[in-house]
């Protein structure tokens, strides 16, 4: 009798870790759900690096375009015949002439706004300027002056991006011309003489020009 109780015993323990080890499979082994904010998030970073990516290849083929253009550009610029030496010196030397023009202009300039017992730039608080509207008349001019400064120091960096073109035998050239020469002017893809000597930082011949300033 005590043998069958003790295996009865046996047997209700075995069931019962069969049970709890049924239970644990069934609670271990259900998928567990995600949350609605979870699932977002993992949406939003998916997206975010598809459009990254998309970038990536944008920027790429952007790259490649423009490199594959400035070679394009550099063979046709082989094949042009371009401006003798003798054309390039008369062309520097108006260059040269004209950036001695400016600075010379740039120092009266500096010296026009300088107040010569300080040695500073004169100002609305100046002896000079005694009356309200004068005052007022002063920072008017001023600003003008600046104004003109800036313009023309700008204008010799063209000059100078001018001279860089020279020495690269590239000066003259319509940018506009020079792999599908439009024919527009009678030297094409150069630009004239005549519209170097009175714009000699130019780019583009004339009808060129006229023909972006209307779009």
């Amino acid at each position: 009798m005590a043998n069958v109780k003790k295996s009865a015993g046996k047997k209700a323990v075995s069931k019962n870790k069969k049970t709890k080890d049924m239970k644990k499979k069934t609670t271990t082994g259900k998928p567990v759900k995600k949350s609605p904010v979870s699932k977002n998030k993992t949406m939003i970073t998916k997206s975010k690096s598809a459009s990254l990516k998309t970038r990536g290849r944008k920027k790429e083929s952007e790259a490649l375009d423009a490199e594959s253009t400035a070679a394009a550009r550099a063979k046709a610029l082989e094949k042009i015949k371009g401006y003798s030496k003798k054309d390039l010196e008369h062309f520097r030397k108006i260059i040269l002439e004209r950036q001695n023009e400016i600075l010379e202009q740039l120092q009266n300039l500096k010296d026009q706004m300088m107040d010569p017992t300080t040695g500073e730039y004169i100002n609305e608080n100046s002896p000079y300027s005694l009356h309200m509207a004068e005052q007022g008349t002063d920072a008017m001019e001023r600003e003008k002056t600046f104004l003109y400064a800036q313009r023309e120091n700008k204008f010799l960096g063209y000059l100078e991006e001018a001279l860089k073109r020279i020495d690269a035998g590239t000066y003259g050239i319509c940018i506009e011309c020079i792999e599908k020469p439009q024919h527009l002017c009678e030297t094409c893809p150069l630009i004239p003489k005549a519209r170097l000597e009175a714009v000699p930082h130019s780019q583009l011949c004339l009808p060129i020009k006229q023909k972006q300033e209307k779009k």
